[in-house]
């Protein structure tokens, strides 16, 4: 009986050591310097001091700079409608047979409700996380992680919080850092989030949640003077805080301002 104990423990050792381990996320970004939100369009022009540049995963990285790769996880693309559509169309989110749209963007709401529907979700967009980093990008974030709240109730938090860690996993194991987008109230950290995006969280008074759940590292975006007035006053020694306009148009004449 020992000796077949033996073997089995040693059998199970062998297994544990071959099995694949997740891979380690790389470097975060240093928060000493500014930071540019570029979903707009691409400018290379960025100042000097500008380190951190945010781009679509469709656009080629800032060479010099660390970039973060943006992904929809959460939403559809508005120009994205056909391939939902024709490939995925059981994946979209719908209400009485009707796509739900989050009416401000006009984006459909992807169906994280069931466990296989999160599965296949996150295959797909994470061979777009594994795009990014096979194109150089240094980080991710996906955007819409407070899909629930326009969903006519019909996805909950904890669904959220299930795809969530998913799509953090698929980020890690492709080498990325990952930040959380949205939905300050929940503390993301707890399930892998590396660091945060911040979209007007001076304007909601949400900043205070993203320094309790990220320390220094959250990057933080404003649309209005003195809402990034505020942030930078409480905020700008810890953190990239960059005022931009609603349209994030590219370019040196668009609208940029720093702390």
């Amino acid at each position: 009986m020992r000796q077949r104990w033996v073997g089995v423990v040693t059998l199970f050792v062998t297994l544990a050591v071959a099995a694949p381990a997740h891979a380690a996320p790389g470097p975060l970004f240093e928060p000493d310097q500014d930071v540019d939100y570029q979903l707009g369009g691409v400018w290379d022009g960025v100042p000097e001091d500008v380190g951190i540049v945010v781009r679509d995963r469709t656009a080629e990285p800032l060479e010099g700079r660390y970039n973060v790769c943006y992904v929809n996880g959460f939403q559809t693309q508005p120009d994205e409608r056909r391939f939902w559509k024709r490939q995925h169309w059981r994946l979209v989110l719908k209400d009485e047979g009707r796509p739900v749209v989050d009416s401000v963007w006009g984006e459909w709401l992807l169906d994280i409700r069931t466990a296989p529907k999160r599965r296949a979700l996150a295959r797909i967009i994470g061979r777009w996380t594994e795009g990014c980093a096979t194109d150089g990008f240094d980080a991710v974030e996906y955007d819409n992680l407070d899909s629930f709240s326009r969903s006519h109730r019909l996805v909950k938090p904890r669904h959220a919080k299930a795809f969530a860690r998913l799509l953090v996993d698929r980020a890690h194991d492709a080498g990325l850092p990952v930040g959380q987008k949205n939905w300050a109230e929940w503390d993301g950290s707890k399930a892998g989030f590396d660091f945060a995006v911040s979209e007007s969280c001076g304007q909601w008074r949400e900043c205070g949640s993203y320094a309790a759940s990220y320390g220094d590292h959250v990057l933080a975006i404003e649309y209005r003077k003195r809402f990034f007035d505020r942030t930078c006053r409480a905020y700008g020694e810890r953190w990239p805080v960059v005022l931009r306009d609603y349209a994030l148009s590219p370019g040196p004449d668009s609208p940029h301002q720093w702390c």
